[in-house]
């Protein structure tokens, strides 16, 4: 059960697959269950009960806050035990992945195998608060479509892959014929200094780990891995040469082939490094 202090929410998802150990799987900041639909139907769902989730102020689950990962992993929690799983498989990637980190080391009992993808437990500068104040000072309302928001956008964030990835976050009323932002941007903003915070230590989790990462990312680097080994001393690290921080859409057939070889059992890393 979560912290009894702790109010949760009914979170949103995505299922794939109908036999199989459960998989639950945890998307990044301004992302959703749907980043993960083509894997979780094509790579995992014939060996897994796969369930996507939308955490708390993404997607189509509730805006509530605080937003911060005790209370996400706790809403994870609660969502195991709505849909009676005792335990299960955890892939998560970027904040996705600290949530995963925080559930594995609270609730150990409930996490089988632990996948980490492109994130440490450490704290992180405020990379995101360029993206965030530009969502926020473009009110979708205002235009009449996506083409239109597309290039407002660009104003702030010039790299077209990132605006198709942010603009997965549109959601478009046909009654009133406009466009709102689903993701709950003042809950992000308010709460962005307790995303981009470090898990706890003085907890471990005993459990396989295995640490996916992509060579052209800083997010996850060497000096990690004392930190890492700390809490998850049963880890491992896999590097994937030609992907980036989003190593699932750079390298997805790669990324596929390790976590599956992972979570199946047949190997700790492929291509890997474990110190």
């Amino acid at each position: 059960m979560p912290h009894p202090t702790i109010q949760t929410v009914d979170l949103a998802y995505r299922s794939y697959g109908t036999e199989g150990p459960p998989l639950l799987i945890l998307h990044g900041l301004l992302g959703s269950s749907g980043n993960w639909h083509t894997l979780a139907r094509n790579a995992f769902s014939p060996h897994f009960r796969v369930f996507a989730l939308d955490l708390r102020g993404h997607g189509r689950s509730p805006h509530a806050h605080p937003i911060d990962y005790p209370t996400m992993a706790a809403d994870v929690q609660a969502f195991m035990d709505r849909h009676h799983l005792e335990s299960a498989h955890v892939l998560g990637h970027s904040m996705g992945g600290k949530v995963a980190m925080e559930l594995a080391l609270s609730a150990p009992e409930r996490v089988r195998r632990l996948v980490v993808v492109d994130i440490a437990p450490r704290s992180y500068p405020a990379r995101h608060r360029t993206i965030l104040d530009a969502l926020q000072a473009i009110d979708p309302a205002r235009y009449a479509n996506r083409q239109a928001i597309d290039q407002a956008l660009a104003t702030y964030v010039p790299e077209a892959p990132i605006r198709q990835f942010l603009l997965k976050n549109l959601l478009y009323n046909p009654a009133t014929r406009r466009y709102t932002w689903q993701v709950d941007l003042d809950g992000l903003v308010r709460y962005y200094d307790r995303i981009n915070a470090a898990i706890t230590d003085g907890r471990q989790f005993t459990g396989p780990v295995l640490f996916v990462r992509g060579a052209r990312s800083d997010y996850l680097t060497e000096a990690d891995w004392p930190t890492i080994r700390q809490l998850f001393p049963d880890a491992c690290l896999a590097t994937i040469p030609e992907a980036g921080h989003w190593v699932h859409a750079d390298a997805p057939e790669a990324f596929a082939h390790l976590v599956l070889a992972f979570l199946q059992e047949k190997s700790g890393c492929v291509s890997s490094s474990k110190s």
